[in-house]
Formats: structure tokens, sequence, C-alpha cells
């Protein structure tokens, strides 16, 4: 079982980056985990919002297979705390599948994304940009394996 974290376009603050190789780095520790990046369109000035989702969506489709369990993080999807994030992930992880997180580009995912996929996840109520998110969810996908670990990393 491996957890794919992907997105679209890199992430252009390095600061972020450092922060969010270091949360990766500790991850691996506990699960296979890797990072891939969907290079953004070259041509996205000239397209309307719905022509990006859908070019993003077929460059994000053709990273799925279908042995994937694949969850949107996304605006609309459920919100967990961290303990239930952690519980959750463990029964995902029982089922032996891989687990592929996407982060979408500014606008969103196509409706084909959303048909693909087997759940969504939000991170918070708020709005982060996209950058930001890849930092939030390392860390909390970090987090989650020292709390199913009993590590002291977490407190309650």
């Amino acid at each position: 079982m491996k957890i794919t974290l992907l997105v679209v376009g890199k992430t252009t603050d390095s600061r972020l980056q450092s922060l969010i190789d270091d949360y990766a780095q500790r991850l691996t520790h506990y699960v296979p985990f890797e990072i891939q990046v969907i290079p953004e369109l070259r041509n996205a000035k000239s397209l309307s919002e719905n022509q990006i989702k859908e070019q993003e969506g077929i460059e994000i489709l053709r990273k799925i297979t279908p042995s994937m369990d694949v969850l949107l993080l996304d605006e609309h999807g459920v919100e967990r705390r961290s303990i239930e994030f952690a519980d959750w992930l463990q029964k995902k992880m029982s089922a032996g599948r891989d687990l592929l997180f996407i982060i979408g580009g500014a606008y969103g995912f196509s409706p084909a994304v959303y048909e693909r996929a087997n759940g969504k996840l939000s991170l918070s109520q708020m709005t982060f940009s996209h950058q930001m998110i890849r930092l939030l969810f390392v860390e909390q996908a970090y987090r989650a394996m020292t709390i199913l670990r009993g590590e002291p990393y977490h407190h309650e």
C-alpha cells in the first residue's frame, strides 16, 4: 500500500517546499509516500476556467490506475479531526489499496475527475492557497501516522 499526493503545478515558494519536503520525508518512515506534480498548462491564459479544468482533468486521469482509491482534497469534502483522519486512514490502509490524494488546480476538478473519485476530503472550511494545502496535507498525514503508532507528536 502506497500513498501518493498528486498536485497540479509546482510549489513556487521555496520556504513552503522545504517544509513540504520535511514532512514528506518524515512520512516515508511509516508508509511509502510520494508527491507527483502535473505541470501547469502552458496556454492557460487563452483558456476558459472550464477548459482549464477539462485539460487538467485529462492529465489527472492519466495518473490514476484502476486499483487506486482516489480522494480529492475539495472544499465540499468531509472534514475530520486529526484522530478521526488517522482512524479513517488506518481503515483505508488495511484495505490494501494504494491511496491517491489529489489537489487540483485553481479552478477545481473537471466533472470526469469527480466521477472517478472515491471520496472527497476537506482540510478546513477556510480557503487556503493550493501550495499551502500541500503542506497542511503532508503534515496531517504525518500526524495521522504518529497517532496510529502512539508517538508523542499529537496532543489531545
